[in-house]
Formats: structure tokens, C-alpha cells, sequence
């Protein structure tokens, strides 16, 4: 392949690949979003050069990440200094996996000819999507593939069935059918034979999406109360700007308790509480009065320490933990459990692979980054509006922590996250379009409280409304809305992700097989 070529075919991937995602609202980009990925990879077949394929792969990889993902320098920053090296270092890991995917496509292609690209080629993107999700405290599965659709919630509502993965799958297939297409357009009947069954699964997505928004049962939940104080990073966790930022919080929400309709639960984002109630206890009784005379509940995001068993005559020690707090009517929060996030962001809230204690030890470090412990229970809330779990930040990307709440029979679920960070990039419309495929997977309703925005509702069909403008004070209350539905997807899980792992570990088996015959 010439160097003109890949440099072209590398640069057009990665602008495809990011303009098909939020904010930009094009859904029609994401069948073609791959398609120089695709041409790539067949290039590679051509000249039987898997190797050659793994930098081309490795080009595309980088390059297309490094614009999607673009805004982590920007937030990182905010955290750690650590910011460029974490973004390259991001980049770089999505840059080599890959790499090995266009490796393993093109050595099957080249060892196996009669198994088809459109076969491959799908398996194998979604395998890598699967295994980027699954990479323990560096997992970071952001923006797959079949997200690219989440502007368009009618073609995904199969999402009930086979999950986000499915829709990559999906996307992946019909961008090797329409490039094998476009190959030789002079032969009509061969274009129709590639373009046909395109067509055809675009007709039954539409088909299945328009069917279940006109007959899926819905119901009200409940008048929910939601604040959105838009603290500045840097504000937020000043000593001296504390006790300003829960007067904001208790101003905001005496204005939602006194207004129409009155709010049957309240909700602030995460991290909402600036500070930990045992260096401010009196914060705890403010929380609990204001809760108290307005006889709403409250979940807030704060953060909760617990007392390190230590030997004795050693210096006390916390493990310390993002997490959200419940009152209930009456100002308690003691009865309930308070749930810790799982899924910590790589970097800012723990650094991978090293344990807290030991990072905690270095003081030239451990101002660095976070030292966060993750959350070991997902608690369901009884409230008076129904039983609902928490997703706290980008939790709300992994399709099993929602997946969970509702398996444990919760009827809707709250995300609270604080989005100050992204600053003016893409990422807030990129966070928030997760939820489209969380609420169509497990058909429950979502209340989203930001710190800066994007505050909104989104039903159990994947449609958001009452959202607010970034980068503003705000506090909405709105009418929440969910399904009694228990999807397939709840049942089986994750099936298509296990079944293309399984078809990729078996292909390379194969190879692996066929390198080392005699």
C-alpha cells in the first residue's frame, strides 16, 4: 500500500469514526463509520500481509482515538498532571488493540479465504470492544460502536434483546457489506446481492423500533426533583468556598420544595456534598433538616471514608470511597447502605494496578491522583416513588451495572455524575448518550443528575427530554417515566459479547493451530 493511501484512508477513518458520534447528529455516518477500516484491512488481505496490517491497524487506532477522545487532556488536567501522559497512554493501548485486531482479521483472512470478510471482520470489532470494557482497572468502555446510534433511538430499540454489542455488531456488518458493494459497482446484480440484506435488516430495526414505541407499557414513576449547582472544578473543593456551595445545593432545592409540582424525591449529582461529614458533621444535620421539613428523600453524591483497621500505635488511616447517601423523609440516612462506585476512572480516581495504601505511602505522589477504593455492593433504595440503583459517573457506559439493578427488581435507576471536567468539549453529549442503550436494555427510566449538565430524564425507549444547558444553575422537576417490562437482555446478559469472544478465541486457536503445523 502506498503511504498516500494509508495517510488517507487513516485520516478519513478517524474523522467518519468521530463525527458519527455525539454531538454530531448523524446517524446515517454510522454505516459507513468503518469503512476505511474496512478497505484497509482488505488491502491487507490482498497483499497476505498481516503484519503490514497490524501498523496500518495501530495508525488507525491512534489517530481515530486520539480525535474521539480528544477532551481528556482537557479533563485530566483538572486532576493530575499525569494528564498528557494518561491520554497517550489511552490512546496508544486503543492504538495497539487495534493493531491485533487487524492482525487476527487479516491472518484468518489470508489462512481461511472462504470465511468471509463480512463474517470476520464483525466478530472481531466487537470482540475488541468487549475486551476494552473488560481490561480490569484500566477498562474504559466509552463509546462503542453501536452508541454512534444513539440519536436515533427507533433503530436500536433491539438493544432490549442483544444489547449495545449487538448494534456493533450490526454496524460493523453492514460497513463491510456496503464497502464489498461499492468494490465493483459495475455488476448490478452483485451491488443488489450485498445491498439487499442491508436494506432489509435496516427495514426490520425500523420495523421492531416503531412496533415497540407504539406498544411498549409505560408508566409514571413520579414528580423528580433534580439540582444542578454548576460548582467550577476548582471551587468545588476549596476549604474556604465549602459552606457556599451547600447553601447553593440547599437554596436550589428549597426553591424545587416550595414550587409546583413538588418533587417526591430530590436528587444532587455526584459529589455533591464538598467535603466528608465527619470533618463537618453540622452538614449532616443541615442536610437531614432541610429533608425533614420538606418530607421529600434525598440521594447525594458525597464522598464516605471508613476507618482502616491499623495496628497499634500506628497512625489512623481511611479507605475512602465516591459514593451517594439516602435520606429518607424523616432526615435519616443511617438505615440505609451507601453506595460505593465501581468502576473508578483510570488515573484521577485510582491509578491501575498499584495498591492504594502503597500509593497513598508516597508523598510525592499521593497528590497525583485519586486513591479511591471500589464499591463492593449494589444496593437497591426503597423510596416513595419505587425501588431504584445508582450509577455514579461513567459507570453509566457499562451495560451490567444497570443490567444488575433491574435483575434485583429495581424499577428505575438514578445516574449522578459531575461533567465540570469535560470543560466545553464533546464528552458531555458523549456521557450522556450511554443512557439511550441503559434505559432500552433494561426498559427502565433514568433521572440524570449533573453538577454542570447535562441534567435530564430519559424513558425506558431511549428518549431524552427536560434537559438542561450546560454550564448554568438549574434545578428541574420533572415526571419520570418506566416500564414493568423484563427484557431479554436482563435474562441472558450480555450474550452477544460472550458469543463473539468465544468465535475470536476459537479463530485464533485456529491460526495458532495452522502457524505451528508441520
Amino acid at each position: 500500500m502506498s503511504r498516500r493511501r494509508l495517510i488517507v484512508l487513516v485520516a478519513l477513518g478517524a474523522l467518519a469514526l468521530t463525527a458519527s458520534y455525539p454531538p454530531f447528529p448523524l446517524p446515517i455516518l454510522s454505516f459507513f463509520a468503518i469503512t476505511p477500516a474496512v478497505l484497509l484491512i482488505r488491502d491487507g488481505v490482498l497483499a497476505a500481509d498481516a503484519r503490514a496490517a497490524f501498523r496500518w491497524g495501530w495508525w488507525y487506532g491512534l489517530i481515530a482515538n486520539a480525535l474521539v477522545l480528544y477532551w481528556m487532556v482537557v479533563a485530566l488536567w483538572h486532576f493530575t498532571p499525569f494528564s498528557a501522559l494518561g491520554y497517550f497512554a489511552t490512546i496508544a493501548i486503543l492504538g495497539l488493540l487495534t493493531g491485533a485486531m487487524f492482525w487476527f482479521v487479516v491472518g484468518w483472512g489470508v489462512a481461511a479465504p472462504a470465511v468471509p470478510l463480512w463474517v470476520v471482520l464483525p466478530v472481531a470489532w466487537t470482540t475488541l470492544e468487549w475486551l476494552i470494557g473488560h481490561l480490569g482497572d484500566v477498562r474504559f468502555p466509552w463509546l462503542g460502536l453501536g452508541t454512534s446510534l444513539a440519536d436515533a433511538p427507533i433503530l436500536v430499540q433491539w438493544a432490549d434483546i442483544a444489547g449495545a454489542r449487538g448494534v456493533t455488531l450490526w454496524l460493523a456488518w453492514c460497513n463491510v457489506m456496503i464497502v464489498e458493494a461499492a468494490i465493483d459497482m459495475r455488476r448490478a446484480s452483485y451491488v443488489v446481492r450485498r445491498l439487499a440484506p442491508v436494506a432489509a435488516t435496516i427495514l426490520l430495526a425500523l420495523g421492531y423500533g416503531a412496533w415497540r414505541m407504539k406498544t411498549l407499557p409505560m408508566r409514571d414513576v413520579g414528580v423528580i426533583g433534580m439540582v444542578q449547582p454548576n460548582e467550577g472544578f476548582k471551587e468545588k473543593f476549596d476549604p474556604g468556598h465549602a459552606d457556599s456551595v451547600l447553601s447553593t445545593l440547599l437554596t436550589l432545592s428549597r426553591g424545587l420544595l416550595a414550587g409546583s409540582p413538588k418533587p417526591q424525591l430530590l436528587i444532587w449529582p455526584e459529589a455533591a456534598i464538598p467535603g466528608y461529614f465527619v470533618d463537618h458533621p453540622q452538614w449532616d444535620g443541615t442536610i437531614s433538616s432541610l429533608v425533614r421539613e420538606g418530607r421529600t428523600p434525598l440521594l447525594t453524591g458525597g464522598l464516605n471514608d471508613e476507618l482502616e483497621e491499623s495496628s497499634p500505635g500506628r497512625p489512623r488511616s481511611y479507605r475512602i470511597f465516591n459514593a451517594v447517601f439516602y435520606y429518607d423523609t424523616t432526615g435519616d440516612r443511617t438505615r440505609y447502605p451507601i453506595y460505593a462506585k465501581h468502576y473508578l476512572v483510570p488515573v484521577t480516581e485510582r491509578v491501575p494496578f498499584v495498591p492504594v495504601r502503597l500509593f497513598r505511602a508516597i508523598p510525592g505522589l499521593r497528590n497525583w491522583s485519586g486513591a479511591f477504593r471500589p464499591g463492593t455492593t449494589w444496593p437497591v433504595y426503597v423510596s416513595p416513588v419505587g425501588k431504584f440503583g445508582v450509577v455514579i459517573c461513567y459507570e453509566s457506559a457499562f451495560e451490567n451495572a444497570t443490567r444488575i439493578y433491574r435483575a434485583h427488581g429495581a424499577d428505575f435507576f438514578i445516574n449522578v455524575t459531575n461533567d465540570a471536567w469535560f470543560g466545553n468539549t464533546s464528552a458531555p453529549a458523549q456521557h450522556a448518550s450511554h443512557l439511550v442503550f441503559r434505559t432500552i436494555e433494561t426498559r427502565m427510566g433514568v433521572a440524570r443528575a449533573a453538577n454542570s449538565g447535562i441534567t435530564e430524564f430519559v424513558d425506558p425507549l431511549g428518549r431524552a427530554y427536560d434537559a438542561t444547558k450546560l454550564n448554568v444553575p438549574a434545578a428541574i422537576a420533572g415526571l419520570l417515566r418506566t416500564s414493568d417490562v423484563i427484557p431479554v437482555y436482563v435474562r441472558l446478559g450480555d450474550w452477544v459479547g460472550t458469543l463473539v469472544v468465544v468465535l475470536t478465541l476459537g479463530g485464533a486457536g485456529l491460526l495458532l493451530k495452522r502457524r505451528f503445523r508441520p
